[in-house]
């Protein structure tokens, strides 16, 4: 069963309540998704670090209900990768 973007969204917030979401269904099928999460709580934190920042909000997910998520994190007024 697809997951819906505002799925994603809520608990990606739930778990970083700074974040910006911008969450983008890639493929029309609510199974591959591009997400940009910003937050100022990431600064100071490795890329690695934020991106398991995130898939922890994901709770265990991917692979599973959410196939696929292209994700770019970074710290406001810095550059997202």
């Amino acid at each position: 069963m697809p997951m819906d973007a505002g799925e994603i969204e809520r608990l990606i917030r739930a778990k970083i309540p700074d974040a910006k979401v911008t969450i983008r269904d890639l493929a029309g099928d609510g199974d591959h998704y591009a997400a940009t999460v910003i937050a100022e709580s990431f600064r100071g934190k490795s890329r690695v670090q934020q991106h398991q920042l995130v898939y922890a909000a994901l709770k265990g997910q991917m692979g599973g209900t959410l196939h696929a998520l292209a994700l770019q994190t970074g710290v406001p007024d810095g550059t997202a990768r």
